[in-house]
């Protein structure tokens, strides 16, 4: 692959090459600060909502299908927007980026979506209809911190704050359980009402937060806009298509554990706190690993980085299907937060690192398609064998995906000079 397609900032393997200035602190201070609160306060909403939803269902006595069905709507309208998104962001007259203008369209249906969960909580096609509605919502605000990070970070630090945006997801990741832990208590099933309250309450935060996001100034100088490249261009660079495989695996096996754990606790006796505590556990080991993720990183490289990482996750959900006390579960839980949070960030890591910059919002959207891609067909799949064996059937399967996946990826070497 040629330099150029690594986009000239000097992440192509990880390190830092040696006619790279190593200067510091080449980022947006004040927008960092917005950048990062707004993503934490987004991650506990999407924690919380999703928690929630999956317990009212439960609460509703809906079947396996219908389970599977409102799980699986989260992503079905985003399969299909993903790349108009990518294409908006990608297209203006200027050349500059629009993506906050498309934060603030999904910070408007996230709270849109959570006031009809509120206000409509007890039917299955309004869990389904506002479940939609919040993916779509879900898919705007995650394509546009992905850009932002562009604005954010110059290229000597774009590293660091990958790591630090992950980070941040991590701890929104395990204070959403928490407070749904917390309102639980010793129950089984939580009350879900005052749950979609506090969900309501995050979404008008995050509402405010994205309007302290303003557009992208364009400096002047008459300089022509780079076309954006088209997404079968995009496609073709060497090593993406698996880079975006690896990663729609590995996202979607995040969500899958978020969607299933409340049903492993019913299967397996645990109240709800227990399962509130697991999934703290496993941002927590997110947050941990993650906090390493530059050093790592520069250690084993990309390839070796997503490899060894993936096939812990496995490891942490092979444990988690395997029937035991509450400690085995926060063991594999601690196990899959480790795996998984740099899995996730080296592969969107590597996205940015193989496309260049008039095709790295195209390439983002092209991986949020993807991960969307899955969240819609393998938890309505999942639903059908959860049918016939619960939970730990499910989590089997993912650590086979996991596994997979991450074997496939010894076969390239992402971003290494002259790939």
């Amino acid at each position: 692959m040629n330099s150029p397609q690594r986009g000239g900032d000097g992440i192509g393997d990880g390190r830092q090459g040696a006619d790279a200035p190593a200067r510091r602190h080449d980022y947006n201070l004040p927008l960092l600060a917005i950048f990062l609160v707004h993503c934490l306060l987004f991650q506990m909403l999407t924690a919380v909502t999703r928690l929630t939803t999956s317990y009212r269902a439960i609460e509703l006595d809906l079947s396996y299908v219908w389970y599977g069905v409102i799980s699986s709507g989260y992503a079905l309208l985003p399969i299909f927007l993903a790349m108009p998104v990518g294409r908006f962001m990608s297209a203006g007259a200027s050349g500059a980026s629009r993506e906050a203008q498309v934060i603030w369209t999904g910070a408007a249906l996230a709270l849109a979506a959570n006031a009809g969960l509120w206000l409509y909580p007890a039917n299955a096609p309004a869990l389904l209809a506002f479940s939609v509605i919040a993916g779509v919502g879900h898919l705007c605000l995650m394509a546009g911190h992905q850009m932002l990070i562009l604005r954010v970070a110059g290229p000597n630090s774009r590293e660091s704050v990958f790591g630090w945006y992950m980070v941040v997801l991590s701890i929104g990741q395990m204070i959403g359980p928490g407070i749904v832990g917390y309102v639980a208590g010793d129950a089984r099933l939580p009350p879900t009402q005052p749950l979609f309250a506090i969900a309501l309450a995050l979404s008008l935060a995050v509402m405010a937060g994205a309007l302290l996001i303003r557009p992208a100034r364009v400096s002047g100088g008459g300089a022509k806009a780079v076309a954006p490249m088209g997404a079968m261009d995009v496609l073709r660079l060497p090593g993406l298509k698996t880079v975006i495989i690896a990663s729609i695996i590995t996202v979607t096996s995040m969500d899958i554990l978020m969607i299933y754990m409340p049903l492993m606790g019913i299967e397996r006796g645990f109240d709800a706190r227990i399962v509130g505590i697991a999934l703290m556990l496993r941002s927590f080991g997110s947050i941990g690993a993650r906090l390493f993720y530059e050093p790592l990183l520069n250690t084993a490289g990309r390839g070796g980085l997503s490899l060894w990482t993936m096939l812990l996750a496995a490891a942490g959900f092979v444990l988690l299907a395997t029937p035991g006390p509450a400690w085995l579960v926060y063991a594999s839980s601690i196990l899959i937060g480790f795996g998984s949070g740099l899995a996730v960030t080296v592969c969107l890591s590597n996205v940015v690192a193989l496309a260049p910059p008039q095709g790295r919002a195209v390439a983002l959207t092209l991986r949020l398609s993807g991960n969307r891609l899955g969240q819609f067909v393998l938890p309505a799949a999942a639903s059908l064998l959860a049918a016939s064996t619960g939970a730990a059937g499910v989590f089997a399967l993912v650590a086979a995906a996991l596994a997979a996946s991450g074997w496939s990826l010894r076969r390239i070497e992402i971003g290494k000079p002259g790939a």
